[in-house]
């Protein structure tokens, strides 16, 4: 999820393949990943991020730059492009290198 300034947040459509992936088919709780992903829709609104060419672009070059899997880097390039703050509980690949903050250190008004 990427923090707004307001409290508002945002989310790249690929987060909803990431809870399907881990909730419902490695922990095997299918209602759950669907609770999960309606909330991040309704919470969202509008502001759930697609890849477009520019942000296929800016991925690439956080790839290169950060050594991160394709997916790590599609959320810092989105935070990075709309000048979000890029929260994630990844502390070796993202928080570690500066790109992200813990939930806790978010800062909301």
């Amino acid at each position: 999820m990427l923090a707004r300034g307001g409290g508002a947040v945002a989310a790249l459509d690929l987060t909803l393949y990431e809870v399907a992936n881990a909730v419902a088919k490695q922990y095997r709780q299918p209602d759950q990943a669907q609770r999960i992903v309606r909330a991040i829709l309704r919470t969202c609104g509008d502001d759930l991020v697609r890849i477009d060419r520019g942000l296929g672009e800016e991925i690439t070059e956080v790839v290169s730059e950060y050594g991160l899997t394709a997916y790590d880097a599609a959320y810092v390039a989105a935070a990075r492009q709309n000048g979000w703050q890029l929260v994630s509980l990844d502390l070796r690949d993202l928080v570690s290198k500066g790109l992200a903050v813990t939930p806790d250190a978010a800062v909301y008004p």
